[in-house]
């Protein structure tokens, strides 16, 4: 098993220009050309919770569909994460999960199969609060393991952890492997390294960066991270 995967917080579309451009965040999408997205702030904050990048978007302009993590009808996903796989890859099964939040927040879990081959994902946006990250951060590894039956394992999303090794990172890593990105907000001058993505070690990252082109670096605030994997 050999996957492409890539984290990114897509801010509504609303770009670094403060325009909201659907169609850049999939351009972006399409230079990544992962097999396997984690997007967070995919939904709109109010109202409806509407998908921003609408089903026709997905459908007609890219070779991804989005996991029917959604509780709401217009949403594409739970509390704005979403997970986008390849249109001939196998959906095994999915779920929201909940986390214990002061803020409303929550992560979202696919068994996917692609060649033959599954790999559990799940996607996150954590809390604001380092204590409600830590609480998170157990949540999240506690539901991911739980009937997990082999599948290898791979977490990423927008951790909001400002410190280098300690907080949910230091919690994160007694089960995972952190894939070297590097930093990825803000994506104009990007200092922090607020979005990861984690493997179970039974999976080896055999390559992985930011993607910093001139589309991502103007289509959200954060720039995307993705991994190449592979079953060690």
């Amino acid at each position: 098993m050999r996957l492409k995967v890539a984290s990114y917080n897509m801010r509504k579309a609303i770009g670094t220009d403060r325009r909201r451009n659907p169609e850049r965040v999939l351009q972006v999408l399409r230079e990544i050309d992962a097999d396997i997205v984690a997007l967070q702030e995919a939904d709109r904050r109010f109202g409806t919770r509407a998908a921003v990048l609408t089903p026709h978007l997905l459908e007609e302009h890219s070779d991804w569909r989005a996991v029917t993590v959604a509780v709401r009808a217009a949403s594409m996903g739970w509390h704005g994460n979403a997970i986008l796989i390849r249109k001939s890859a196998e959906l095994v099964a999915c779920a929201p999960l909940h986390l214990p939040a002061l803020e409303p927040r929550g992560a979202v879990m696919a068994d996917v199969a692609v060649g033959g081959a599954q790999v559990r994902i799940v996607g996150m946006h954590l809390d604001l609060s380092g204590l409600w990250r830590r609480r998170q951060a157990a949540a999240v590894m506690a539901q991911a393991a739980e009937g997990a039956d082999g599948r290898p394992i791979v977490m990423m999303g927008d951790l909001n952890e400002w410190s280098r090794q300690s907080g949910c990172l230091r919690d994160f890593a007694g089960g995972f492997r952190f894939a070297p990105t590097g930093p990825s907000f803000h994506a104009r001058r990007p200092i922090a390294r607020l979005d990861r993505i984690m493997v179970s070690p039974d999976l080896d990252v055999v390559d992985s960066g930011v993607h910093s082109t001139p589309a991502a670096r103007v289509a959200s605030d954060h720039l995307p991270i993705w991994a190449e994997i592979a079953r060690a």
